[in-house]
């Protein structure tokens, strides 16, 4: 699922509040060395190839710290950009620049590096009908960023969290007896949801057929029975469940994993094994 910018926004501003807090506090000491009346300007650029995301949270820092700074976007959230690339410049006092300054590229090399992996995943499904999704593996408070960076690496959206749709795991089938109680609960409580059960065998994604599951995740799945899947669901499906491959996925493998002809591999790396961007911004 994904959330609309209306909805967006005051995350936006409740995760830059409690950065800006934890970084500058009651005050920033160094920043205070700055003659109070120096107007300065900067120039935000990158290092190294990445796809740009997280202008919200960028603009919010400075939003938040000093009104009277401005910032202007040389690219757009989803455009991929080379090294040496200008992606922002900055005017505004000098102290207020200073101040938001690494808040503000935390947001933005997180996010970028979220939107860069995604992509790269992207890129190499192209042209088999498999989408790459995101999980809930995330930083905990920044979930809807690193969702946010997702799609505008060209992935998908899960669900938010536990409170939007249902996935019925390991845990909950073995709680509930089995495949078709859990699932009978879950439409019991639930009727207006789609259900989405985890299966680990062969068997188990026959179970969830049986019971009509409209989403059945693949869990694990050696790319035989991935084939096999598949086929069996085509065949037996009334109607054929959406398929999602998840579990260790690589860059490497997944196109192998799209070319089964599942509808969505969930990949919980590019949220969870991020290496930040390396950007900085040069004061001129």
């Amino acid at each position: 699922m994904s959330i609309t910018d209306n909805e967006l926004q005051p995350i936006v501003e409740m995760n830059v509040a409690n950065a800006l807090q934890e970084d500058i506090g009651s005050g920033d000491l160094t920043a205070a060395l700055l003659p109070s009346d120096r107007e300065s300007s900067a120039t935000v650029i990158t290092r190294e190839a990445m796809v740009l995301a997280g202008r919200p949270w960028f603009d919010e820092v400075y939003r938040q710290v000093d009104p009277d700074v401005h910032v202007t976007w040389h690219s757009a959230d989803g455009e991929r950009l080379e090294p040496g690339h200008s992606i922002c410049a900055l005017r505004g006092p000098a102290r207020s620049l200073v101040s938001g300054e690494r808040c503000a590229l935390n947001f933005l090399q997180l996010m970028c590096a979220t939107a860069t992996v995604t992509a790269e995943y992207a890129a190499a499904v192209v042209g088999t009908g498999a989408r790459i999704l995101d999980t809930r593996k995330t930083v905990p408070g920044l979930r809807l960023a690193q969702k946010y960076a997702v799609r505008c690496g060209g992935g998908v959206n899960h669900r938010l969290g536990l409170f939007d749709a249902i996935l019925i795991k390991e845990n909950h089938i073995l709680a509930c007896g089995g495949i078709e109680p859990a699932v009978a609960a879950a439409r019991r409580i639930h009727p207006d949801l789609p259900i989405e059960v985890e299966v680990e065998t062969i068997d188990e994604l026959c179970q969830a057929l049986a019971v009509r599951c409209e989403r059945i995740l693949l869990d694990n799945f050696p790319i035989d029975d991935l084939d096999d899947a598949v086929r069996i669901n085509r065949a037996e499906g009334n109607p054929p469940a959406l398929l999602e491959a998840s579990g260790g996925v690589t860059l490497a493998a997944v196109r192998r994993v799209a070319q089964t002809g599942v509808d969505f591999i969930s990949i919980g790396a590019i949220t969870k094994n991020v290496r930040s961007i390396d950007l900085s911004m040069r004061f001129d």
